[in-house]
């Protein structure tokens, strides 16, 4: 109903000769699209631009308007644009915040609309992670591992095994390293777990955890498994037991910890692969660094991520062109483009192949070695993931690492209340 009430009132906007940022007669018959991104950093935002300048100037027809968003209320904001009937036509967002949009009719089902080229490019592992119900609601076009950014010096030092995406630490390995780091008001390891929930789950991957299970009649229900204590016991023991990671960072986002790190505070901070950008341009003048894999588990170096994707509003009167254009933005050269703009990883498979992706200038080989690890991190489907991640499971994490609360009590939360949210989405 909500489809088709939209429909009407745009068919009578058309008709009074409004536009909206659609197709409209007042243009002569030229198609508007607008693109919402939620490129942030000064060289993504400009290599946005310049696809989109570069795309005008060759589609007299179909033109693109460049709408800048924010990660920081993306959601919401997409929520209400949805709601009002004001959706920007091509969507950037993340694969784990696609769920509620998809099953909720907002986003198209890009299946038969999307090009052979494109689908062929991207492996289907990362097709995985924008599917709901057999539709592709979006196209997942970068993707970030986590990884440890290192001081050089300290660990060369110290004289500990350097890992490698060939031999990388196992989690018991790399929490004696980090106590062997530590010492003297210094520590090994710097988490900065603000937002611990992704982290915690896509790095759980690594040693099989996966929390979220689907039975047999669709449902998805929560278990904290013994594969799902590894990641998170890890870095409570690291904090709370053998003082190897900094309390005072368990609350802090990624970028809180870089002037400890520069000053020699912390060994290692473990990241997403894009903060190599801002280490290139705050870190001193001879600070010395280095991009490690993150720690290995049962399952080798297998992390979770999820992918940035591009989607198209199911109420856009355009849909064709809105993929033709997102098809555009994403060939292989265009698709390096944006990768390096980001500091990110690109999904496409000619894409991964750039020789500029394999050097070992700021730590984009050990990056791209990682991209075969990658799977779609363990939320990506799951109805109500927003207000669980939000309600439960961020304080009850936050809680853990703290020293709070012990490890029962974190599965009994997780578990219980987790649940409970979850059911009222699978109704």
């Amino acid at each position: 109903m909500r489809i088709r009430i939209a429909g009407v009132l745009a068919l009578v906007l058309l008709l009074a000769g409004c536009t909206g940022g659609g197709s409209d007669l007042a243009n002569g018959g030229r198609i508007t699209l607008r693109f919402q991104s939620l490129a942030w950093q000064q060289e993504s935002v400009e290599a946005n631009k310049e696809l989109v300048r570069e795309w005008n100037a060759t589609h007299p027809d179909i033109k693109v308007e460049y709408v800048q968003g924010s990660w920081d209320s993306v959601h919401d904001q997409l929520l209400t644009s949805f709601e009002g009937g004001e959706a920007p036509d091509i969507i950037h967002d993340a694969a784990d915040d696609l769920a509620d949009f998809a099953y909720g009719g907002y986003l198209a089902d890009l299946t038969d609309l999307l090009p052979a080229r494109l689908k062929s490019d991207i492996p289907q592992r990362r097709w995985d992670t924008a599917i709901f119900d057999d539709g592709i609601y979006g196209v997942p076009f970068l993707q970030e591992p986590r990884v440890l950014i290192a001081n050089a010096t300290w660990l060369k030092e110290s004289g500990v095994r350097i890992p490698t995406p060939e031999r990388p630490w196992s989690w018991p390995e790399f929490r004696r390293i980090t106590e062997q780091l530590s010492g003297d008001g210094k520590y090994g390891v710097a988490w900065p777990l603000k937002e611990p929930v992704s982290a915690t789950l896509n790095l759980s991957l690594s040693a099989g955890g996966q929390l979220f299970h689907r039975g047999a009649d669709g449902k998805v229900t929560v278990r904290f498994e013994k594969a799902d204590e590894t990641v998170p016991r890890t870095i409570h023991d690291q904090a709370n037991t053998d003082r190897s990671a900094s309390p005072t960072t368990l609350g802090s986002g990624g970028s809180d910890t870089l002037p400890g790190f520069f000053g020699g505070k912390y060994a290692m901070v473990p990241l997403g692969f894009s903060y190599r950008q801002q280490i290139v341009q705050q870190a001193p003048k001879g600070f010395d660094w280095q991009v490690l894999p993150a720690p290995a588990g049962a399952d080798g170096l297998t992390q979770g991520v999820s992918p940035q994707t591009l989607s198209v509003a199911e109420d856009s009167p355009h849909k064709k062109e809105a993929v033709e254009f997102i098809d555009f933005l994403l060939r292989p050269q265009n698709m390096v483009r944006l990768a390096l703009g980001d500091w990110m990883l690109p999904t496409g498979t000619q894409a991964l192949k750039d020789p500029a992706l394999h050097t070992t200038k700021d730590g984009w080989a050990t990056g791209t070695a990682l991209a075969a690890h990658l799977r779609p991190a363990p939320a990506q489907s799951v109805r109500g993931y927003p207000e669980w991640k939000d309600k439960v499971a961020t304080p009850a994490f936050q809680e853990y690492y703290s020293g709070a609360i012990g490890l029962d009590e974190l599965r009994e939360r997780l578990e219980e209340d987790g649940n409970l949210v979850l059911d009222r989405y699978q109704r």
